[in-house]
C-alpha cells in the first residue's frame, strides 16, 4: 500500500525522492506529495490522483523557483484509509509549518489522542490519523525534547501497524523514522542517508539497505545513522549489498509490466525449479525445517491470490503425501481461536513477504508453538526474516499490482514440497519422484506453448469485455483457479466475477445464471470431466454463453459450447496433475485482455496495491 520515501544531504534531494516514488507506484496508492526544508520553512507539493501530476506541478514551481529542490525531503504515495481522497489528506502532513510526516499503516488510538490534542488546542486540518503524529512531535519539542526524544514519546502514545518518517524545521539536517509492522528500510550513502519502504526505492541512490525490525526507530543525520531497538537501545543491524535488476524492473517493450510478467514465465519458472531440484533425481528441501519430525497435518496460510495457491497445494500434499492440510485465510486465522492438535506446524505463502496479515497470522502460530516456514519472492523481508525456514520462488520482482509469476512459481514450490513429504511419510518410490521431476522440468516449455493462445484469448476478451457479470467454474485441482481466474478478471477489468466448484452450480449459484452471461470454464480430462460438462450443461440450457478452455477430449464432449479454446496436448497424467499451472496461463491472459479492451489501469487496478501492509 502507501510507499514513503526521504533523504538527507543529497543534493536536489526531492528530485531523488520523487524517483524513489516512482519505483512504488506498484504498491497501488490515490495520491502522492513532496516536503522538503527551505531556509527555516517547510515547502510541500501535495495532488490527488497519478505520479505524473506530482511531476508536472513539481517541475513548473521548481522552474518558477516557487519550490526550492535542498538536501533534504521526504516523499508519499498514498492508499486511502482514513479520510477521502483529496489534498488535504494527501501525505506529507504537516503541523504548523514545522513538522511533516509520511506515514504507512494505521495508528489505531489516533481517536483518543486526536480529541486530547484538541482539548490542548491543537490544529486539525486533515480527516487522517497521520496528523496525531506531527501534532505530538510539536507538543514535545515545546516541552523542551530533542527530535531523538520527542519521536520516543510519540512512540509510547501511539498504538498500531506503522511505519512513519518525521522532518522537523528546528533540526533541518535530521530525519526521525520508525517501524512497527508496516516495512521500512533504511540506506547508506557517503555524506548522505535515505529511507524508503523498500530497497527498491533506494536502489538508484545506494546498494548498501538496512532492513528495520518491528520497534526499531532510528535518527538519520548527514553522515551518521543511529538505530534503537524497542528498548531505545542502541543497536546493530545488517547491512545487506543490493544490485538493482535492471531487466526486471522495466517493461522490456511490452505495454504493461503484467504483460512482461505474464511472457516471463517460461524464463523464470525455472529459477524456481532449479533452487530445489538437484538434476532430475532428487530435490534439496529439508522436511526437519517444514516442522516434520515425524507425520503430523501442515497448516497453511496466505491471502488473495497466495491463497488461491495454498488451495492447490491443499490437494497436491494430500494426494501426493497423504498428509492432511488446512488452509486458512491470514485475516480470519489469528481471529479465530484455531485449533492446533495434531499440527505440525504452518506454512505461510506470500510475494511481497510484507502482507500484514500474513505476518500477523505467522506470528499467532509462533505463540502457539508451531514451527514456521514461508514461500516467498522477496528475500530479506519482513515474513522472510521472521520464519524458522524460507522457500524463495526467485522469479524476480513482480511490479504489476495482479500476481502473475508469483502465483506459478508458488505453485511449483507447493508441489516439491508435497513430493518431498511423500518421500518421507508416504513411501514414494525413487522412479515416481524421478517421473514427478520429469514433469516438473517439462513445464517452462509447456508454459511457452500455453502463450501460445494469447490470439484466441483476445477473442474470448472481445465477447467478455461488455459483460457485467462472468461466472469461472472449475473441478478437483481447478476448482481453486476458478476463484483465481474470477480474481484477476474483477481486479484489472472491474467486472463482477465468481469462481465456483463446477458442483455446486446446482445448490445456489445457478440462480445467477441469465441469457448471455459468460460462464468460463477452465477443463481437462481426468476421469472426471463428465460430471463438470454436466454442471455446464446446466448453465448452457438456462441461456448462458459457455467458454470452454480445454483440451481435445473434452471439447469433442462439450460441443454445445459457445466458444471453445483447444489447449496444447499434453502428456495426459502431466496435464491432469499439473493442470491449475498450465491453466493459469489463460486465466491470468483474459483478465489482462479483457482490462486492456476496457481501457483500466492493468499495473495498477484502483483501490487495490501489491504490497497490504494494513489489516
Amino acid at each position: 500500500m502507501c510507499g514513503v520515501v526521504a533523504i538527507v544531504g543529497k543534493e536536489k534531494a526531492s528530485t531523488l525522492v520523487i524517483e524513489g516514488l516512482k519505483k512504488l507506484e506498484y504498491r497501488g496508492y490515490d495520491s502522492a506529495g513532496i516536503a522538503s526544508l527551505n531556509n527555516g520553512l517547510i515547502q510541500s507539493i501535495k495532488l490527488e490522483g497519478k505520479l505524473e501530476n506530482l511531476v508536472n506541478e513539481f517541475n513548473l514551481l521548481t522552474k518558477e523557483k516557487v519550490y526550492n529542490d535542498t538536501s533534504i525531503a521526504l516523499g508519499h504515495t498514498r492508499w486511502a484509509t482514513h479520510g477521502n481522497v483529496n489534498i488535504k489528506n494527501a501525505h506529507p502532513i504537516i503541523s504548523e509549518n514545522k513538522v511533516a510526516v509520511v506515514h504507512n499503516g494505521i495508528i489505531e488510538n489516533y481517536l483518543e489522542l486526536k480529541e486530547k490534542l484538541l482539548s490542548e488546542k491543537f490544529n486539525f486540518k486533515s480527516e487522517t490519523d497521520t496528523e496525531v503524529i506531527p501534532n505530538l512531535f510539536i507538543k514535545y519539542i515545546r516541552d523542551g525534547n530533542n527530535f531523538l526524544e520527542s519521536g520516543r514519546l510519540v512512540l509510547k502514545d501511539i498504538k498500531g501497524a506503522f511505519a512513519f518518517i518525521a522532518m522537523c524545521t528546528d533540526y533541518p539536517n535530521q530525519l526521525f523514522v520508525s517501524r512497527n509492522s508496516s516495512p521500512l528500510a533504511i540506506g547508506l550513502g557517503e555524506n548522505s542517508n535515505f529511507v524508503g519502504s523498500d530497497a527498491q526505492s533506494m536502489n538508484h541512490l545506494t546498494d548498501r539497505i538496512v532492513y528495520l525490525e518491528d520497534g526499531d526507530h532510528a535518527i538519520l543525520t548527514l553522515n551518521k545513522v543511529k538505530i534503537y531497538d524497542k528498548n531505545f537501545n542502541l543497536t546493530n543491524r545488517k547491512i545487506i549489498n543490493i544490485k538493482a535488476e535492471i531487466g526486471f524492473i522495466t517493461k522490456g517493450g511490452y505495454k504493461h509490466f503484467m504483460e512482461k510478467e505474464i511472457h516471463e514465465q517460461p524464463s523464470v519458472i525455472p529459477q524456481t525449479i532449479s533452487s530445489f531440484a538437484v538434476g532430475k533425481k532428487s530435490l534439496k528441501i529439508d522436511v526437519d525445517k517444514l516442522g516434520f519430525t515425524d507425520k503430523g497435518s501442515l497448516l497453511i496460510c496466505a491471502a488473495g491470490t497466495s491463497f488461491y495457491a495454498a488451495m492447490v497445494g491443499k490437494y497436491w500434499i494430500e494426494q501426493i503425501a497423504n498428509i492432511p492440510v488446512t488452509v486458512d485465510l491470514a485475516s480470519e486465522y489469528r481471529y479465530r481461536k484455531p485449533c492446533i492438535f495434531g499440527q505440525k506446524s504452518i506454512l505461510v505463502i506470500s510475494q511481497s513477504g510484507e502482507s500484514l496479515d500474513t505476518l500477523m497470522a505467522l506470528r499467532y502460530a509462533k505463540e502457539l508453538g508451531l514451527r514456521t516456514s514461508a514461500v516467498i519472492n522477496v528475500e530479506g523481508s519482513t515474513i522472510d526474516r521472521e520464519v524458522d525456514y524460507s522457500l524463495h520462488t526467485r522469479v524476480g520482482p513482480e511490479i504489476g499490482v495482479a500476481s502473475t509469476k508469483s502465483f506459478t512459481s508458488q505453485l511449483v514450490v507447493l508441489y516439491l514440497i508435497a513430493i518431498t513429504l511423500g518421500k518421507r511419510f508416504n513411501d514414494i518410490k525413487q522412479d515416481v519422484i524421478e517421473k514427478h521431476l520429469k514433469f516438473i522440468n517439462m513445464l517452462p516449455r509447456a508454459i511457452a506453448k500455453m502463450l501460445e493462445l494469447e490470439n484466441k484469448i483476445i477473442s474470448i476478451a472481445q465477447i467478455i469485455k461488455n459483460s457485467n457479470s462472468v461466472i469461472f467454474l472449475g473441478r478437483g485441482f481447478l476448482y481453486p483457479l476458478a476463484l483465481e481466474g474470477a480474481l484477476k478478471l474483477k481486479e484489472l477489468s472491474y467486472i463482477h466475477a465468481e469462481g465456483f466448484a463446477a458442483g455446486e452450480m446446482k445448490h445456489g449459484p445457478i440462480a445467477l445464471i441469465e441469457n448471455d452471461i459468460p460462464v468460463v470454464m477452465f477443463l481437462v480430462s481426468d476421469g472426471y470431466e463428465d460430471k463438470a460438462i454436466s454442471n455446464l450443461q446446466e448453465a448452457y440450457s438456462r441461456g448462458a454463453k459457455i467458454i470452454l478452455i480445454s483440451d481435445k477430449e473434452c471439447i469433442k464432449k462439450s460441443e454445445f459450447a459457445n466458444l471453445k479454446i483447444l489447449i496444447p496436448e499434453f502428456n495426459n497424467e502431466f496435464k491432469s496433475l499439473l493442470s491449475p499451472i498450465l491453466m493459469s496461463i489463460p486465466a491470468q491472459l483474459l483478465a489482462y485482455h479483457v482490462a486492456k479492451e476496457r481501457g483500466t489501469d492493468v499495473d495498477q487496478p484502483r483501490n487495490l496495491a501489491k504490497s497490504v501492509t494494513v489489516e
